[in-house]
């Protein structure tokens, strides 16, 4: 198996004062293209900070990680805003959607970015929308959606640019259980397209929609197993 992450030792360390508070204390973790892996714990357990590491949005104090091969502490700021457009697609919690834009300028907004023309921006963002079902709705604004149109609006805005991981920060934090069932359905359904998925989450309902599981507390792994459970839990229309 070919594989897209790689950190070892990494620690994260925040100054309070004078006080130097350890959000992660040497970490070592794998994941491998394909995968679909659930960081999971409780408040403060570092599991949001891991996933702001490995999607380069925060720099790590001490450790080594390896992202496709590449040595991600030797990057510039140019070449990690690249990394972040290209190779990671980002899911969160409250949607982050532009308000005045609809949903198919939305999810094209990456693109724009990267340097892509127009009509194959709007091609492209018009096809993963039809992915995650939201054919008929892509020129609704979010305001005209509802919360699970939204997150799937953002699901969409993340495979625009077929990442080589998708990282889903909470992404059913605001929906409601029907909903939340819906989206995490659709998840699997790109996990089951090849896609890699990295999902952060401190509900176990949710964790076990992945096939691996790792979770932290107090800033390192507790455990990191497979989930025996996982196609049996695989839904009836994927």
């Amino acid at each position: 198996m070919e594989k897209l992450i790689d950190i070892r030792g990494v620690q994260k360390v925040y100054k309070v004062g004078t006080e130097q508070v350890y959000a992660l204390k040497g970490v070592d973790l794998d994941i491998f293209k394909g995968e679909y892996v659930a960081l999971m714990g409780p408040s403060g357990s570092g599991k949001s900070t891991l996933m702001n590491i490995l999607g380069c949005l925060d720099s790590f104090s001490d450790g080594k990680y390896i992202l496709n091969g590449t040595d991600v502490s030797e990057m510039s700021e140019n070449k990690l805003a690249e990394v972040r457009n290209k190779e990671i697609g980002f899911v969160f919690q409250t949607f982050n959607l532009l308000p005045r834009m609809n949903a198919l300028e939305n999810v094209a907004l990456p693109l724009v970015y990267a340097g892509i023309g127009k009509k194959e921006r709007l091609e492209r963002a018009e096809e993963v929308l039809t992915q995650v079902g939201l054919k008929d709705r892509m020129l609704h604004k979010p305001n005209e959606l509802s919360g699970g149109q939204r997150q799937r609006v953002a699901i969409a805005r993340g495979l625009v640019n077929n990442p080589s991981i998708l990282l889903a920060d909470e992404p059913t934090g605001n929906l409601d259980t029907k909903t939340s069932v819906e989206i995490m359905d659709l998840f699997r359904e790109i996990h089951y397209k090849g896609n890699t998925i990295v999902l952060v989450t401190h509900e176990e309902d949710i964790a076990m929609n992945a096939k691996r599981i790792v979770r932290l507390r107090d800033g390192k792994i507790e455990s990191d197993t497979v989930n025996d459970k996982f196609e049996q839990s695989r839904s009836i229309n994927v």
